[in-house]
C-alpha cells in the first residue's frame, strides 16, 4: 500500500467494492467492520472531498458509540481495535507507518510505551490507544496516554479515538 494513491474523489461511488474498502484501508486502518460498515456509504454517496467521506465514516462511528446495543458496542471496538499499538514496528496501513516512524524508536521510552500500551490495553479491552501523532513528538503523546488510562472512562475513550 505504500505506492497507493488515492482515485478522485468524484469515482469513488462507481468503483467496485474492492476499491472502495482499499480506499478505506487507505485513510483508516485495515478493518473488515470498517468495510462492512462504510463500503456501501462510499457506494450510495457522493462526497465533495475526502475530509467529507471521512466525517461522514466519523458520523457512522460515533453512531454505534452512542448506541445501547452490546452489538453496536462489539462492533466499534473490532474497527477501532485494528489499529496498530503505538510503537509497533509492523504497521499496515501506510499512514501509521508515517505516524509510527515519526516517534521513533529505542532508549528507556521505548519499554515505558510499550508498558503504556500494556496499562492502556487492560484499563480499556479490545481497544488500542489511538491519537493523530503528526507533528507530535514521543513525550507529548506518552503524557496523552497516561492521562487518558488514569481517566478511565471506555465510552469517552471510544470517542476520543473516533474523533482522530
Amino acid at each position: 500500500m505504500t505506492d497507493y494513491t488515492l482515485p478522485t474523489i468524484e469515482t469513488v461511488p462507481n468503483l467496485s467494492t474492492p476499491e472502495r474498502a482499499a480506499i478505506l484501508d487507505h485513510l483508516f486502518e485495515p478493518s473488515i467492520p470498517l468495510h462492512t460498515l462504510s463500503v456501501k456509504l462510499l457506494h450510495e454517496k457522493d462526497f465533495p472531498s475526502y475530509h467529507d467521506m471521512i466525517a461522514s465514516i466519523g458520523v457512522q462511528l460515533t453512531e454505534l458509540s452512542e448506541s445501547t446495543s452490546t452489538s453496536d458496542t462489539e462492533w466499534l471496538e473490532k474497527i477501532l481495535g485494528a489499529h496498530p499499538r503505538l510503537g509497533e514496528k509492523k504497521v499496515d496501513s501506510a499512514q501509521s507507518r508515517q505516524e509510527q516512524a515519526q516517534l521513533g524508536t529505542g532508549g528507556t521510552e521505548e519499554s515505558e510505551l510499550k508498558r503504556l500500551n500494556d496499562d492502556y490495553e487492560k484499563t480499556f479491552p479490545n481497544l488500542r490507544y489511538v491519537v493523530f501523532v503528526n507533528g507530535r513528538g514521543r513525550q507529548e503523546i506518552m503524557a496523552d496516554m497516561t492521562s487518558r488510562i488514569g481517566r478511565a472512562d471506555i465510552r469517552a475513550e471510544r470517542l476520543e479515538a473516533i474523533k482522530v
